[in-house]
């Protein structure tokens, strides 16, 4: 009788273990375009295509907050070697952030090709950085350049020094917390950084790249983040020395 009494609970934790938030699509006809873009909401308002080469432009959600959140979806630039600039997505941001100031968000950015412009290179692959002041057509947006507002934190883990290519369709899977930011592509982690960051809505981010379709976005309660093995073992290994030290000195 006790057997089935466990073998029950255990089915029922593991049933409702299992029916949790479901992934739900998001409908962007709500999202607001800012800057030099020109973004194109297709039917059923689960896509949006940003088609011009202009400057600095973001598709977002206007929330102000979107922590606790998981967003994904796929990005396709549709188009055979016209261009090969910038694709990404940007976090804790508010509305008016583009030009202000005092902003302070997060840019996760993704460049197909090594290009020389204003000074610096801007490189191949993706990367996460902290934008501190107005984005704008300089270095900061370019090549992530501390002085004009951008400070890159972290490059991509396969991806940091390869750009998409032309027509292919990646998959995203982006986590926004208050302490951590994880963004996978076809599956693959490639960005996982934690920190402390400001609160604030999710949106698709442009720059100099026409032709780029976001599409299929879904939206969900954000999963935990797990901690990197290492950081696991150090519990175990820790609490092993403090044992040995207490009996060496007992």
């Amino acid at each position: 009788m006790k057997n089935w009494l466990y073998a029950s609970a255990a089915a029922l934790a593991l049933s409702i273990a299992t029916v949790g938030a479901q992934a739900a699509p998001v409908d962007l006809s709500s999202w607001i375009a800012e800057g030099d873009g020109r973004w194109n909401l297709e039917a059923g308002n689960n896509a949006v295509k940003q088609t011009i080469n202009g400057l600095p432009t973001v598709f977002h959600n206007a929330a102000a907050s979107s922590q606790g959140q998981a967003l994904s979806g796929t990005i396709q630039v549709q188009e055979f070697g016209g261009d090969n600039d910038f694709v990404g997505f940007v976090l804790g941001y508010h509305a008016g952030d583009l030009t202000n100031a005092s902003a302070d968000y997060i840019l996760i950015d993704w460049k197909q090709g090594n290009q020389t412009e204003f000074g610096c290179v801007g490189g191949a692959g993706l990367a996460v950085s902290r934008v501190t002041g107005a984005l704008g057509n300089n270095s900061g947006a370019w090549c992530h350049e501390p002085m004009d507002n951008v400070t890159e934190l972290q490059r991509a883990t396969t991806l940091g020094n390869t750009g998409w290519a032309d027509n292919a369709e990646y998959t995203f899977d982006l986590i926004f917390t208050a302490s951590a930011i994880q963004v996978k592509v076809n599956g693959l982690t490639e960005l996982n950084i934690a920190g402390s960051f400001a609160d604030g809505g999710f949106g698709f981010y442009n720059y100099s790249q026409p032709q780029v379709r976001y599409a299929g976005i879904e939206e969900d309660v954000a999963p935990s983040i797990p901690v990197p093995a290492g950081l696991l073992l150090m519990g175990p290994v820790l609490g092993l020395a403090g044992m040995v030290a207490r009996k060496r000195s007992a």
